[in-house]
């Protein structure tokens, strides 16, 4: 009689995971470490190559059962040009492959080092951050950040917590309902929003602030790109800096350095007056990766910690739908730069599009991007509905994490 072997494909992505399956198959604990790394596949995009490099990690990559893709004309090009490479192995092979690039000419050994940095990122465990005297473990669960708008023009909450004890009352409720922290702007970043006047900001975000300070025993987090908000927001009790400009201003580096507190880095195409009117990008994810890299580098050069970091794509921050769909799809490509990532798609006009709903209708797709999101690898999420947004990020913790 034929056995029934019962084959299946396993969805297991994570090393840990697939040494379990391993060790409940029987297998020798040294043959695990062996073969798991094997069973690890992962693409590395390369940009601005040497042609001969790309040419002898191709060669060394076949050598190992792996691949490189590369362009039909890499042969032709001059060592003037450059080239992008796709690689396609395991991490074994990457393993393997890194040694061999140590000693090869043409920057082979910082492609080696970088390849290694990446994919260590990419599957690090989430840390631990210190805001004020809060520890947020990220690698515990996702953690909700409320969003406080204490303006009359904001989106989605335009108008309803402009009053001081309006504003109050709305952050005591959201930390009842389980937020981890709170984000306070005095400045809608609505599409087509002008700019608010310093003194203006400061009259609707300070007196919030100071009050909450004494009040909620939670992180308060100042959504402003003026330094001179952010400054005096920090003196009245906020321990995080929300920059929406991406800490482009030089002043803000210096301040966020200075004080050494958590900052967001959000990448944003244009200004909120403007940012929806023609978004355009090459290359998407690519363009986006590369802003958020070279601002945390430029942040750690003018003394920022590492572990002070997060960064943000900016959902909706010059973007058309189907880029916010596929910033969405390719999320998980942020933890390359191995710092923690923040998400904000509560209520924006890419659900409302896609379902045909006004702004007062999207919880339920706020829902489903708020569970995406942390299954592609978001730490923090910045919501408006909170309980009902908690509730669903334990439940995509419980599936995601396992726990």
């Amino acid at each position: 009689m034929d056995a029934n072997h019962n084959a299946r494909v396993l969805a297991l992505a994570d090393i840990d995971e697939i040494k379990l399956a391993m060790r409940k198959a029987g297998v020798d604990e040294r043959g695990i470490e062996v073969m798991a790394p094997k069973a690890v596949h992962r693409l590395v995009k390369l940009e601005a190559l040497d042609p001969r490099a790309a040419n002898i990690l191709k060669q060394e990559m076949l050598a190992l059962d792996g691949e490189v893709a590369i362009s039909k004309k890499v042969y032709y090009l001059t060592k003037k040009e450059t080239t992008d490479a796709i690689l396609l192995g395991t991490t074994r092979q990457y393993e393997e492959l890194c040694a061999k690039m140590v000693e090869q000419p043409f920057g082979l050994a910082k492609v080696a080092e970088e390849i290694k940095k990446v994919l260590e990122n990419y599957s690090s465990p989430s840390p631990v951050l210190r805001a004020g005297g809060h520890e947020l473990d990220l690698g515990r669960r996702t953690h909700a950040m409320g969003a406080l708008n204490v303006t009359p023009d904001s989106f989605s909450d335009g108008g309803r917590f402009f009053r001081l004890d309006r504003a109050v009352a709305h952050a005591l409720k959201m930390v009842e309902e389980g937020a981890d922290l709170i984000d306070v702007g005095g400045e809608s970043t609505r599409p087509g929003a002008e700019p608010v006047s310093l003194d203006e900001e400061l009259n609707r975000v300070i007196p919030v602030i100071e009050a909450l300070s004494s009040k909620i025993d939670k992180p308060i987090s100042i959504d402003s790109y003026k330094p001179e908000v952010v400054q005096r927001a920090l003196d009245a009790g906020a321990s995080i800096v929300n920059d929406i400009n991406g800490l482009r201003n030089e002043k803000m580096v210096e301040l966020v350095a200075r004080r050494s507190v958590l900052v967001c880095i959000m990448h944003m195409q244009g200004t909120p007056r403007d940012m929806q009117l023609n978004p355009r990008y090459e290359c998407l994810m690519g363009e986006i990766i590369s802003f958020l890299r070279q601002r945390a580098q430029v942040a750690l050069g003018a003394g920022v910690r590492r572990e002070n970091i997060i960064l943000d794509p900016g959902i909706g921050f010059g973007k058309t739908r189907e880029h916010n769909l596929e910033i969405m799809r390719r999320l998980s490509e942020i933890k390359s730069l191995g710092f923690p990532i923040l998400i904000g798609t509560s209520r924006k006009s890419f659900i409302g599009l896609t379902l045909d709903l006004p702004v007062e209708e999207r919880l339920e797709g706020t829902a489903a991007t708020v569970a995406y999101a942390i299954a592609q690898g978001a730490n923090i999420v910045r919501v408006h509905d909170v309980k009902e947004m908690v509730r669903v990020a334990r439940m995509t913790d419980a599936m995601v994490r396992g726990r």
